[in-house]
């Protein structure tokens, strides 16, 4: 494959900003706007598949950190592979088959969890393209499976009528395999573009520093911003997603170029595409920001998402992985929405291309309650209260490693259709539910409820359920009993 001309494709990217009507500065990208679509969806899947599912240990990082002295993936990866000068993460390649991997198969899952969209992996720190590009032969349409994954995955998922988004994680390759110089390892100089390693510069002492040095260079940043257009040419994604690092000072030019380039793409074609993001890496209003395994304490008046995993301990397949529960994630997606939030949902499938079954199971359970209650979730909006209850919600980054235990008394509450929605976020056992937001007031103009409920019923249960409005507030019976969030629907008059 002959290396790209790096400085004839940034003309082409800045020709196809200048004809479009979005120009590369913050100004300009102000006008975007959060499309409608995105708003009603409310609830997608992210995948997380490539080579960091082959040896299936600790967590998606094994790829950095097997080459980390002194850590536990070290360890493993010499006690199970040999020294790394020998078998190095270029190795693994050859062992990441994917023979079981069927995109039907994962659309019709995909399905039946109630998502609407779908963002897999396009590239993840380490380097290697789950698809069929022209910049780089370190892909899965060459090597490893030697199928275009996304570009499967994305026939698949649009032909279902689901909506078809891509991640990128390069912009971390610039130290993700540093660490492999210190030590006689198979990552060493001379390392030029188009090597898989290339440039595994070394770390950040603090990974949060905006100004860290060594800073990307000029061509590593522009071959990134080059493979992030290729994915938007190749796949026309209606979402983009981009990991974390994004947010180094030295990346902020491309990142305007990059949002520019892909709004206009978009634009060409009379639609409107979505740019999740983390921390400030972009100016607020110019895309939808995005709190990784996280979520806020009070309703947003913008538009904002949760990406999390179903697994506790890794955002890959590994053999001892912890899941979390549907039941607790219901909890979670309710909570997200009623402040005005979407949630990203990850798997991470086997080295085969198999989706676990304890993934299986969760999202089926997920998609069985969205079923019958997902008018309360679907194209939903916040009301004037998002919350009621004693169990408080830890807002922020990584905040998903604590189940959160809710009680018969915490409700969330949307809109929709004509109706407001109390979901009370555990069963109660006796049946009875009351919530004081709802009690009867005469109307003075302040945030109590004032309005006139003329039915109170629970989505799922066949048998009205008894109801009655005081002072104090509103008291709903039903023999209805579930282990998932109960939706009680409120009909106004």
């Amino acid at each position: 494959m002959e290396q790209m001309d790096l400085r004839k494709e940034m003309e082409r990217i800045d020709g196809v900003i200048a004809e479009g009507p979005f120009s590369d500065t913050w100004e300009s990208l102000s006008a975007y706007q959060v499309p409608a679509w995105y708003k009603a969806a409310k609830f997608g899947i992210f995948i997380h598949w490539g080579l960091f599912c082959v040896p299936a240990y600790a967590n998606e990082w094994y790829t950095r950190n097997m080459y980390i002295q002194g850590t536990r993936e070290f360890e493993h990866h010499v006690k199970t592979y040999g020294p790394h000068k020998d078998f190095g993460l270029k190795d693994f390649i050859p062992m990441f088959k994917g023979e079981k991997f069927d995109p039907q198969k994962w659309t019709a899952l995909f399905e039946e969890a109630g998502a609407q969209y779908v963002v897999p992996v396009a590239e993840h720190h380490d380097g290697f393209q789950m698809y069929k590009s022209r910049i780089s032969h370190w892909n899965a349409a060459e090597m490893g499976p030697k199928r275009d994954v996304l570009g499967e995955l994305k026939e698949s998922v649009e032909k279902s009528g689901l909506t078809f988004g891509a991640s990128s994680h390069r912009i971390e390759h610039w130290w993700f395999l540093g660490h492999g110089k210190e030590f006689e390892s198979d990552i060493h100089e001379p390392l030029k573009r188009g090597d898989f390693y290339w440039p595994s510069m070394k770390e950040p002492e603090d990974q949060f520093d905006i100004y860290s040095q060594p800073s990307p260079s000029e061509e590593f940043m522009q071959d990134w911003l080059a493979r992030t257009c290729e994915i938007v040419d190749r796949f026309h994604p209606h979402i983009l997603y981009f990991d974390w690092w994004i947010q180094h000072s030295a990346l902020r030019p491309y990142l305007k170029k990059a949002a520019a380039y892909y709004y206009n793409r978009m634009a060409e074609t009379g639609e409107q595409g979505v740019i999740n993001y983390k921390h400030d890496a972009f100016l607020f209003g110019t895309a939808v920001p995005d709190v990784e395994r996280g979520q806020f304490a009070e309703v947003k008046p913008y538009t904002w998402q949760t990406d999390t995993s179903i697994g506790f301990d890794s955002w890959g397949y590994t053999t001892d992985n912890r899941y979390k529960k549907a039941e607790d994630i219901l909890c979670d997606l309710v909570d997200i929405v009623s402040k005005n939030g979407n949630m990203l949902l990850n798997i991470g499938p086997k080295s085969d291309g198999t989706i676990t079954p304890q993934e299986q199971e969760v999202l089926r359970s997920i998609g069985k309650w969205l079923k019958v209650n997902g008018e309360a979730v679907y194209g939903s909006s916040a009301y004037k209260i998002c919350a009621e209850g004693p169990t408080k919600v830890e807002e922020g980054f990584f905040t998903d490693q604590k189940v959160k235990v809710f009680t018969p008394q915490d409700f969330r509450f949307t809109v929709q259709g004509g109706h407001i929605y109390a979901i009370a976020l555990r069963c109660s056992d006796n049946g009875e539910y009351f919530i004081h937001s709802f009690s009867e007031k005469t109307p003075s103009g302040g945030e109590g409820f004032s309005g006139i409920i003329t039915k109170a019923e629970v989505l799922g249960e066949k048998n009205p359920a008894v109801w009655e409005q005081t002072k104090e507030g509103l008291k709903v019976t039903t023999d209805f009993r579930s282990a998932q969030p109960v939706v009680i629907r409120l009909t106004l008059a």
